[in-house]
Parts: structure tokens; sequence; C-alpha cells
């Protein structure tokens, strides 16, 4: 199964890079340092004879609770990824253990961290939601295993441990991006719900800052806790100032916010909607139409999904229709597979060290678009820089990206959303 390797991702032209605003907010004093380079802590590429690695992965991802909607997409590109890895037999093979994220309400990720850190995994994919990774952050650190998330999006998460990395931007960046969105179609006022936690509040902030620096305002602004199922409240706050327009930063709650809205009066065609709530809506009982989101990531190529379902409706799954952070999750997997690759060691510790050498975050890299390409490099005493598939993944001195694409999409009459920009 190799369909993807050695071909080049489709990326936008256009890669919106992370203003100075959004790197004040690099983690408090007491935050650890980040990782040494390659370099400074030693790590070369000096290659062994007969290099034979077996890296145990944990993925830590969504198949049930308010985010069950994204886990299928992002665990089919961590499978993806790992077919590829093995197939290429260029020194290192992968042991996947899955186990389920859940949410805050069902706590699966209570019993599922505990089964992969008892697996023996020292490097993982996940978590999804900003709120779980902080809860189990530091017990995967104490025991040495690397984090990286693949929809992390917090601003909280810059730079907060050596052995964590992700692969989507910051929420200052998508804020930042659908602020502005919201200025250009012309509204003056604006209306925010949003779920109070750290992926909540760090859109919330990072919206408002936005659209009020274009000379907007924020008419009324209101709160829920994850956990909530009545909205009745917050949609009275905002529909009584009677914006030109609403965000609504939430999860699948959006089912249930987005008709309150209608029936308090608020034209259901300016909803400006995010990450965890962008997707088709074709059963919502009010019309989306003219409604926009964003999301990151580059556009993907045509057949991406197809090769996602090769792998994922071979292990008996129903197949998946969305894409949304698969190709974070795929790159994730891949660069950890490089980073160990790369230090000889399947150690968490030793992959974080070559994370930003690999991802062309430092040093002088070679670029290649799979792992295949880029593992044959490594193999050569040569150093990748690899480009993935949700864009260029430079990480920088905070393990964050560099960079990243900001889609913008748009719904149709049938509630579904198409990307415009």
């Amino acid at each position: 199964m190799n369909g993807l390797q050695g071909s080049r991702p489709k990326l936008l032209a256009g890669i919106a890079l992370l203003g100075a605003s959004a790197l004040v907010i690099a983690g408090c004093s007491t935050t650890p340092p980040a990782p040494e380079s390659s370099e400074g802590s030693g790590t070369t590429n000096e290659r062994p004879e007969n290099v034979d690695l077996t890296l145990k992965l944990g993925s830590l991802l969504p198949a049930t609770g308010t985010l069950a909607f994204l886990g299928a997409p992002m665990e089919a590109g961590v499978q993806l990824a790992v077919a590829q890895i093995n197939e290429a037999d260029a020194g290192i093979q992968v042991e996947l253990t899955s186990e389920d994220e859940g949410d805050l309400d069902n706590k699966a990720y209570e019993t599922s961290i505990t089964n992969l850190q008892s697996a023996g995994i020292t490097a993982m994919v996940g978590a999804a939601s900003s709120s779980v990774t902080k809860l189990i952050l530091d017990g995967n650190a104490g025991a040495g295993i690397l984090t990286v998330s693949p929809s992390n999006t917090s601003p909280d998460f810059s730079g907060i441990n050596p052995l964590y990395f992700r692969t989507a931007p910051s929420d200052l960046l998508q804020g930042e991006v659908l602020g502005n969105q919201i200025a250009e179609d012309g509204h003056k006022t604006l209306g925010i719900i949003y779920q109070n936690d750290p992926y909540g509040t760090g859109l919330f902030e990072a919206i408002k800052s936005t659209f009020e620096s274009t000379g907007g305002e924020v008419v009324a602004d209101a709160s829920y806790n994850q956990g909530d199922g009545q909205f009745n409240a917050q949609v009275q706050t905002i529909a009584a100032e009677k914006p030109d327009a609403v965000a609504i930063v939430s999860y699948d709650q959006f089912a249930t916010i987005a008709p309150l809205l209608g029936n308090a009066g608020i034209d259901t065609g300016s909803f400006y909607l995010v990450d965890g709530n962008l997707k088709d809506w074709p059963d919502l009982p009010v019309s989306l139409e003219g409604s926009k989101g964003t999301r990151a990531g580059a556009e993907l190529p045509d057949d991406f999904i197809d090769q996602l379902n090769e792998v994922w409706t071979a292990e008996g799954n129903e197949p998946i229709d969305a894409l949304t952070y698969s190709a974070e999750a795929y790159d994730a997997a891949t660069l950890i597979a490089l980073s160990a690759l790369y230090a000889v060691s399947v150690e968490g510790e030793d992959i974080a060290g070559a994370m930003r050498t690999v991802s062309g975050g430092e040093g002088d890299g070679e670029p290649c678009t799979s792992f295949a390409d880029c593992a044959e490099i490594i193999n050569a005493g040569g150093t990748p820089d690899y480009d993935g598939y949700s864009g260029k993944v430079t990480f920088d001195e905070n393990n964050d990206p560099k960079g990243a694409d900001i889609g913008i999409y748009e719904f149709d009459a049938e509630n579904v959303q198409t990307r415009i920009k």
C-alpha cells in the first residue's frame, strides 16, 4: 500500500505565518524549557550497522463523546502512516496500540491512558481535546512518553513541556483568520458563544481581539461548561443585543445551540463556526446557507480519503467521509517514526530531541514528502526536512508549527460546507 509514498501534498500558495502576537504566549516562568536542539543535545545521524528499531506507538483519539466525529479521520490518518512506515522496511517497525479518548463526561481517557502506558508505549498521537491533553500530559512526560497532538489548538500548549509537540497551529492563528473574515464580510457587531475550557477561551479571546481591532464590536458573549445540555440563557444573552453575526465555539453542542439562535431571531446564515463544529449538518432543522467556518490544514489531494479508507475499512470500520485533522494525525505518526529512525532510538526523550531536526526546524535538511523518501535520506547519513500533508510542519522553539494553512469554508442550501479559500 504505497499510493501516497513519494507524492507531494498540494499545499496552498499562501502560508499563514504565526504573528508576533501568537508568539508572546509561550508559557509562564514555570514552564519547562523546550528540548535542546539535536546538535546541542548530542543527537547525531551516525548510522550503526543493521539498524532494527521497534517503536511502540499509542493513539489516544475519540471513538466516543462530543468529538467522536473527529476521531475516525484522525485514527485513519495514524493507521495509514503506520502501514506505510512498516511497508517501507527502512529500519523501523511500528506496533500501534489504539485507545478511546472519549471526553470529559465519559472519561474514557482515564482507563485508556493506563492501558497505553501498560502496553509500554514510548510515543503517542493524541489527545484530540486540549482539555484531555492537559489531564494526561504530566503522567505521560513522567513516564518518558512523547505526546504529539494532531488537534490541540489552545495557546496554553506553546512550550508547555519538552515531551510535547503538536501538528496543529495555535488558536491564535485560527481566531485571527476567523475574526478578520467576519469583518471582511461586512459585519459590525458580533456575539460569541463559547465553551469554558482552554480550547474555547483561547478561540474566544483571539476572535474578539481580532474583530475589535478591525473596528467591529463584540456586543455580547456567553460561555457554557462542557457537559451542559441547556443553552437558553446563553442564547438569550446574545439575542438581546441583536448582533449582525454570531460566532459559536463548540463541539457537537452546536446542534442544540444553532436552532435556539434561529428561534430567537438570529440570522442562521450569519453564523461563524470553528474546527470543533465545522462539518456537514444535513439534519439540522435550520438553514446554514451563507454561514462560514475555519479549519486548519492544507488543501489535500483528491484521493487522500480513498487512501485513508483503504486501511480504515480493512479493519472492519465504516467508511469515513471527513478529513478533519486526518493529515495532522498522519504527519504526527510519520514525524515520530522519522525522529526515532534519525535518533536510532525508540525512547521518548531521544525521539523528542530529533523532532525539530527532521521537520526542518533547525539545521539544513533535504526536503522530502513521504516517510520512505525521508528514511532513505536518513539511512544514507543525511538529514531530512519532512513536508507533510498538513503543510510544512516546521517545529519552532516552542514545539509548535511555525506556520499553517487555515481554510475558510461556506455552507450551501443543504448545510454542506465547501472550502472557498
